[in-house]
């Protein structure tokens, strides 16, 4: 199948290689490497230096281990740890074959970290037994028991064989067992049950691909099994809204442009269209009282027949603009429930980047059709695929799907798709560019998908470069309208937004500061890679902040927990890659914080927009590196400005150095006015620690 899990992460390569490979203590000779708060730090293999022989292959990546790795009997068995209280004490006197390791007395640096070391090794290439990462609540191992070799063999805690969520790996009895783990009380959202007493009964690191572990395949790698429990479908459960803040009307004041020829005039009122009764009654059930800027403008447009590509502030109602219209279509058209049949003709197909977005939509979606016959469906990948299949089987109007099971899902020949009238591309400028542009291609260009001219194509996303706008014409009509909600790629002013100058070697730092100055109010902080998520979740449990995290190597059930625990605040920080910065819906963020700038303005508009949603406020906190984020400065300064936020004077002089020279443009704190498209011309590549955490 087409995998919808992006592979490719910066620095994250060598997790990805078998862990026969990788050393514990196998490090360039270099003691400033030692520990670093970099995008490598997260390496278990870093926290030591080469005077430390190799002593097998324990652990790169999340192999925390807490509870410990306990008694190794016999060649490769872990020898004693007393206990990660604080990352100090070193390493003690290991007495093994290859040579004695000397003492280190600690990690002063990593605040609350690792531990008072390896102490009395006694076996060949012997690893430690620890008693627990005091800080990190209920740990991750209680060690190797009765086996030769109990040890891991992939960076990562997955759910492997006979998982259930909660109670570790217990009890490898045979070669190459997993130690026992009671559980990840701590880090919630977690990591997974284990596997009991079987011998090389091993998650394998081979590709990160490797999802929730079911039956190993010969040369196909592990089967997916886990299926997603049903929504609640109970009217309240279902029409359950967000609610608006006491800047909702503020929408109003955005400047709305709308270029193309003979656009439709603006919708003043939901009741001023001829959507049937039972939808008028959804909307009203929904929360929707009147409709936004974006709404107002793209419903009759849809309504119309047009094409649409639609660019307004993230938390703006875009998903209900272009499901709205769409349902109220559909019904007008006297669309009929769909019946059982091993192939499914949808009339229209919703894609989205990420497995959140799309089933986020779906969620949306069943407001609109509730009391009709439509029958919207969603698939996306972590999930079985038979499930998937079963799903669109028992009939499917409304597709809602990430690209790559959309297109096994076609492939195997369960979506036919000569009755698509409707073809939506939500984060439009993620599917179209260096991303997914190829699986659009590829999607558009199947023989039974009607042509461009007999199907109605419709874009929403808070970004639009110049780039991307080129290659929508390759999917849009001529005739199709471009509606700007005030700047195009601008960010939502009810974010408060502070850039503060923080060397990566004190965000951690910086990071405790703020979280113990705003208490337990919710907060996503984004980082760069998938290791640095996990890390800096575990750092925080041990600094007494309940975290989890969510990124793309996480098993679609942990994803789904973290998620779960993060809204309903039992962890109200939630660490996440880019994988979370688009679209997601989640009430009550009062704060997000960049702990990585990403590479491009378009992403960081996107992360930001995660809070100060629907008239809510919010604040957003960046750090930022003058020795990696020196390219943000000026579209930093434009997208502050546009937001009437306060531009720093030092990065005002960031930017004139970065121009060589120039005056960079829009340092006004008050500038209004619509700007370029592509701020900064920043290119709007994908890199590849963004292509990492997209699904």
């Amino acid at each position: 199948m087409i995998e919808e899990d992006w592979n490719a992460e910066i620095g994250d390569e060598a997790l990805l290689r078998s862990l026969e490979k990788v050393s514990l203590l196998e490090r360039p000779n270099d003691p400033s490497s030692v520990f670093s708060p970099s995008v490598d730090s997260f390496d278990t293999d870093e926290f030591v230096n080469t005077q430390h022989q190799p002593v097998s292959s324990f652990g790169r990546g999340r192999n925390f281990a807490a509870k410990g790795f306990q008694e190794g009997n016999g060649e490769d068995a872990l020898p004693q740890n007393r206990g990660f209280k604080g990352f100090g004490q070193g390493f003690h006197e290991r007495n093994a074959v290859d040579g004695a390791s000397t003492q280190n007395r600690g990690f002063k640096g990593f605040r609350g970290g690792f531990g008072q070391g390896i102490q009395e090794g006694n076996g060949e290439d012997a690893l430690p037994q620890n008693r627990g990462f005091k800080g990190f609540r209920g740990g991750f191992g209680q060690g190797a028991r009765d086996g030769q070799r109990g040890i891991p063999q992939s960076g990562a805690l997955r759910e492997s064989g006979s998982l259930a969520d909660g109670a570790g790996f217990q009890e490898g009895n045979g070669e190459d067992a997993l130690p026992q783990n009671r559980g990840f009380k701590g880090f919630r959202g977690g990591f997974g049950q284990g596997t009991k007493g079987g011998q090389g009964d091993i998650p394998q690191s081979g590709t990160p691909s490797s999802r929730e572990r079911g039956t190993l395949t010969d040369g196909a790698g592990p089967k997916v099994t886990y299926v997603p429990p049903p929504p609640p479908d109970d009217e309240e459960a279902i029409f359950a809204r967000y609610q608006t803040g006491m800047n909702f009307d503020k929408y109003d004041e955005n400047v709305v442009e709308v270029s193309g020829l003979d656009p439709p005039a603006a919708l003043m009122s939901f009741a001023d269209t001829n959507m049937c009764h039972t939808l008028t009654v959804n909307i009203a059930k929904a929360g929707y009282s009147k409709p936004t800027p974006v709404q107002k403008y793209s419903i009759p447009i849809i309504l119309a027949g047009r094409d649409l590509m639609a660019c307004a502030q993230t938390g703006s109602g875009k998903t209900a603009a272009f499901l709205v219209p769409v349902v109220a279509q559909m019904m007008r058209d006297g669309v009929t429930a769909s019946s059982f049949k091993e192939q499914q003709e949808p009339e229209c197909i919703i894609t989205a980047p990420t497995r959140e977005l799309v089933n986020q939509i779906f969620l949306e979606a069943r407001k609109f059709v509730y009391g009709t016959c439509i029958r919207p469906v969603v698939i996306y990948g972590g999930t079985q695929t038979d499930y998937s299949i079963r799903q669109v089987k028992q009939g499917c109007n409304i597709l809602c799907a990430t690209p790559g099971r959309l297109l096994d899902i076609i492939g195997r020949g369960k979506i036919g798709l000569h009755n698509v009238k409707y073809l939506v591309l939500d984060e439009a400028d993620r599917m179209l560019d260096m991303g997914f542009g190829a699986d659009m291609k590829k999607l558009v260009s199947f023989p039974d998908m009607p042509q461009k001219d007999k199907r109605q194509t419709l874009m929403f996303s808070a970004t639009f470069p110049e780039e991307v706008q080129r290659l929508a014409g390759e999917f849009l009509k001529t005739d199709f309208l471009f509606v700007v909600v005030g700047h195009v790629g601008g960010a939502c002013s009810d974010v408060q937004q502070n850039i503060l100058q923080v060397s990566q070697y004190f965000k951690r730092d910086k990071l405790i500061e703020i979280l113990h100055s705003i208490g337990n109010e919710r907060t996503l902080v984004f980082v760069d890679t998938k290791k640095k998520a996990d890390f800096i979740a575990c750092f925080l449990c041990q600094e007494n902040i309940p975290a989890t995290s969510i990124h793309g190597d996480r098993e679609q059930r942990e994803r789904e927990i973290a998620l779960r625990d993060f809204r309903s605040g039992k962890c109200p920080v939630l660490v996440a890659t880019s994988v979370a910065a688009r679209g997601l819906d989640i009430e009550s963020v009062q704060h997000v914080i960049n702990f990585d700038l990403p590479s491009t303005i378009e992403e960081y508009v996107h992360r930001i927009g995660r809070t100060g949603r629907c008239g809510n406020t919010g604040k957003a906190v960046g750090f930022f590196d003058n020795n990696s984020d020196g390219h943000l400065a000026q579209p930093l300064i434009k997208v502050l400005s546009d937001a009437q936020q306060e531009v720093p004077v030092w990065l005002t002089e960031i930017a004139f150095e970065s121009e060589g020279g120039r005056l960079p443009v829009h340092t006004q704190k008050n500038y209004r006015g619509r700007g370029s498209v592509n701020a900064g011309e920043v290119r709007m590549e994908c890199s590849a620690r963004e292509i990492e955490s997209w699904d």
